[in-house]
């Protein structure tokens, strides 16, 4: 039997900002990391945690990069190291000035890439775990008990089904 390779799916990137990083200098990075975008959020207070607060100070600030064309979702992988890697250039003083979350999308599911392990999360490769956050049906987003509670909120959904509608459009065109 012959293995089939997996649908294309639209990926992006949640980013965390501390104070000192500017989403300017941040897209350039992540252009030039992982590839061009096609599309950046508005800038959301992040007030659902206090989680990064320590690390990154208070006033963070959530914006979200969806990245052009399609993927195989095999990619998330190295899209994690490499937004790692990015990361790590952006540390003051041993702490990150911001925060990059890579994931993607398709027609029902939101998947964020994770170093940590969980229950919920499936193991991928080279230390990198797939998490299901959200699942799209009827119409809008399905929480589940893990989703981070920034997401469980709803506020990104507009977001999200904005890049949800350039993945099918691009996915339709293909």
């Amino acid at each position: 039997m012959e293995a089939s390779l997996p649908e294309p799916v639209k990926f992006f990137i949640a980013i965390l900002l501390g104070k000192e990083a500017l989403i300017e200098e941040v897209e350039a990075g992540i252009q030039r990391a992982v590839g061009e975008t096609d599309y950046r959020s508005p800038e959301f207070p992040f007030e659902h945690t206090d989680y990064y607060e320590e690390e990154m100070g208070a006033g963070l600030r959530r914006v979200f990069l969806s990245l052009h064309g399609l993927r195989s979702p095999a990619d998330l992988v190295d899209m994690k190291w490499k937004c790692s890697e990015l990361e790590n250039e952006w540390r003051q003083e041993g702490n990150r000035l911001i925060n990059l979350d890579p994931g993607f999308l398709d027609a029902t599911k939101v998947v964020l890439a994770s170093f940590k392990p969980g229950g919920w999360k499936i193991f991928l490769d080279r230390g990198v775990y797939a998490d299901m956050t959200l699942y799209y049906a009827k119409g809008s987003f399905i929480r589940f008990g893990w989703t981070f509670p920034d997401f469980r909120t709803g506020t990104y959904d507009r977001v999200l089904l904005h890049i949800r509608r350039s993945f099918k459009e691009q996915r339709k065109n293909r």
